[in-house]
């Protein structure tokens, strides 16, 4: 049994075999991150604090959205 890889056993990885995978959950994340921020922009004068949801959103990947949308929304005016 190997306990210790090194930087030549990633050579052995076949990417083709994983993209299938890795693309659809790349594609996703881009995709919240879009609508996140697009949302951000148009309701940015309701929203408190805009410049640390927009961090959070770009940082903190897949989550940063998704805590945008279930956290960030309340923060708007009541009328």
């Amino acid at each position: 049994m190997k306990l210790h890889y090194g930087l030549d056993d990633f050579k052995e990885i076949d990417m083709m075999a994983i993209l299938p995978i890795i693309l659809p959950v790349i594609a996703i994340g881009i995709l919240l991150v879009s609508i996140a921020l697009l949302d951000l922009y148009k309701h940015r004068k309701t929203r408190e604090n805009v410049l640390i949801w927009t961090l959070i959103i770009l940082f903190v990947n897949t989550f940063g959205p998704i805590l945008y949308f279930v956290l960030g929304r309340k923060d708007m005016e009541k009328p």
